[in-house]
């Protein structure tokens, strides 16, 4: 491509309402353009890039033996009326109604379309395994949208399922795809964990996720200095911590004025933390709960709804926690309150803990759980850094995680809600087992951009930059200089490497840092010494910065592609 003639241009400062480095860069490099908050548009260079990463993982899931299909973004809600979904999505979901009052919604994803095409094929064992994939837009009417195509309102999204008579040809299926995954993240040039993660709306039997790995990521990253262990805190179990078992002692209220805290109860009362246990309210269900956690523990709302099998967990409201007791919050506890008590693993281990009295300015000590009925007990609270590993006897550390990728082991949860069957071997009808998988494709666009940016703009790898190499004139009005830089072009071309011809009748300086700033990997420069046929080669990258003839340029380039 020449810029001469092309729709190419950059913004010199920095994007006010851009707040991420990656947002950032992308809207000034030209490669995107922000239509609405959460919408964006693709402009020529950002569209390469984006296609270049869809090829990637379409190359990788057809040589895993997917087949590409294409489902409608526009779906009739009935459908998710007929999977139970319709609710959980709630207004996240895009929803319209047609000229005939139908309702319809945006496709916020596609989970029953494949299964109502995997039912055309399926009718016995013998017609799985198979996957069936989509590169596809879906809508999601984010309430926060951030950090650029990080968090957006229309992203394309890479969706495949498998489809398995059970379990065990289901976990070959399953690996075929991590193992996809893992190549097509690794020839993006991603730095990424793998991670446990909850399977939240999408349900099923287990959830990971693959995380890029960047300080403006929204997900905790949970990992072992020991061992291979990696979770979404979300989910990361925590090994309870052990006390020494005390003999049970006389349960006394005593008054602590203005002790709202667990810091402020530490300090009156002189104890260690750890003999502590904060109450927290908990509307689950349109039910309010009490919640025990040792008093340096932060609660997990994902692990509460998990333990209670409950559909939405929310902090409760004061005009809620009014209807149990006239308490405010900080002086709340366990003892004489009408309420379901929910306690961590921890609690359990406990004896002779201090905690609210359900009294404004009171709290009790030596409390045990003898004292009162516990409904449930189970781990409900957040790991941390420095806690033990729950794998093995290493220490925890965290990073902060982008996600681009998950996988699901769904089971039969879509194909009982949808009637997706067939007949085994016994003539017995039996839900077919699904997975699914997924890939951010502008998600894996923004890490790259996060992860390999400098302070001159991005750096994209070859395998996904919008060209590989770029070529720049120094002075367009020498024809010379034009007529190397012409057969330079031509002779890329042929040999099927992306070119960027800048032909531009502007400051070397001025294309220097364009080019810089759109990321191109390999920079030629035809200048004052190309009538002597030397050029100039630079890596964006910083690694190569050398002259070199233009008879050898070509072969040089190779060399690194």
């Amino acid at each position: 491509m020449k810029l001469s003639n092309s729709f190419f241009y950059t913004i010199r400062d920095d994007i006010k309402d851009e707040d991420s480095k990656s947002g950032n860069l992308l809207v000034r490099s030209g490669m995107i353009k922000k239509e609405a908050s959460g919408v964006y548009m693709f402009m020529p260079m950002g569209l390469r890039v984006k296609r270049k990463i869809e090829n990637i993982i379409r190359d990788e899931m057809d040589k895993a033996g997917a087949n590409e299909v294409l489902m409608p973004a526009l779906i009739p809600s009935e459908i998710f009326h007929k999977s139970h979904r319709y609710d959980s999505f709630g207004p996240d979901m895009f929803k319209l109604n047609d000229r005939n009052d139908r309702e319809f919604c945006l496709g916020p994803t596609h989970e029953e379309l494949f299964v109502m095409a995997a039912s055309e094929k399926i009718k016995s064992y013998r017609d799985m395994p198979f996957n069936i994939y989509q590169i596809q837009d879906k809508f999601r009417d984010e309430a926060r949208p951030r950090f650029g195509l990080i968090r957006t309102r229309e992203f394309t999204m890479k969706d495949a399922y498998s489809f398995d008579t059970d379990g065990e040809t289901g976990e070959v299926s399953y690996q075929k795809m991590v193992e996809a995954y893992k190549k097509s993240f690794d020839r993006m040039g991603i730095d990424y964990r793998i991670v446990r993660a909850d399977t939240g709306v999408m349900g099923g039997d287990l959830s990971e996720e693959f995380q890029a790995v960047t300080d403006i990521g929204e997900d905790v990253l949970v990992m072992c200095d020991s061992c291979d262990f990696g979770s979404n805190i979300e989910v990361a179990p925590v090994k309870a911590e052990e006390f020494d078992k005390e003999e049970a002692k006389e349960m006394e209220m005593v008054e602590t004025p203005g002790a709202k805290t667990i810091e402020d109860i530490v300090s009156f009362l002189n104890i260690d933390i750890k003999k502590t246990v904060k109450t927290l309210v908990y509307n689950v269900d349109g039910e309010i709960i009490f919640a025990l956690v040792k008093g340096d523990r932060d609660l997990n709302d994902t692990k509460l709804r998990k333990l209670l099998k409950a559909n939405s967990v929310e902090m409760a409201t004061e005009e809620e926690l009014k209807t149990i007791t006239d308490a405010s919050f900080g002086s709340l506890g366990p003892i004489g309150v009408n309420v379901k008590i929910v306690i961590d693993n921890e609690v359990a281990n406990m004896s002779n803990f201090v905690c609210g009295a359900n009294k404004n300015g009171y709290h009790y000590i030596n409390v045990n759980l003898s004292d009162f009925d516990v409904y449930m007990q189970g781990d409900i609270v957040n790991i941390r850094e420095g806690d033990t590993c729950p794998h093995c006897s290493g220490t925890i550390y965290f990073k902060k995680g982008i996600e681009i990728g998950n996988t699901f082991k769904l089971g039969t949860k879509y194909s009982e809600a949808l009637n997706l069957n067939y007949l085994d071997k016994e003539n017995n009808l039996k839900p077919v087992y699904m997975g699914c998988y997924g890939i951010g494709v502008a998600r894996c666009m923004a890490a790259i951009a996060e992860q390999k940016a400098d302070e001159h703009g991005l750096v994209w790898p070859v395998s996904v930059a919008p060209f590989t190499v770029g070529i720049t004139v120094i002075n367009v009005k020498d024809e010379s200089q034009m007529e190397i830089a012409n057969n330079l072009y031509e002779e890329f071309n042929k040999k099927g490497i992306d070119v960027l011809f800048d032909d531009r009748d502007e400051r070397a300086g001025v294309k220097f840092k364009d080019m810089e700033l759109i990321g191109i990997p390999y920079r030629i420069t035809v200048g004052k010494k190309a009538s002597d046929g030397m050029l100039e080669l630079k890596s964006r990258d910083g690694k190569i910065d050398t002259e070199i003839s233009k008879d050898k340029i070509i072969d040089e380039i190779k060399k690194y592609l």
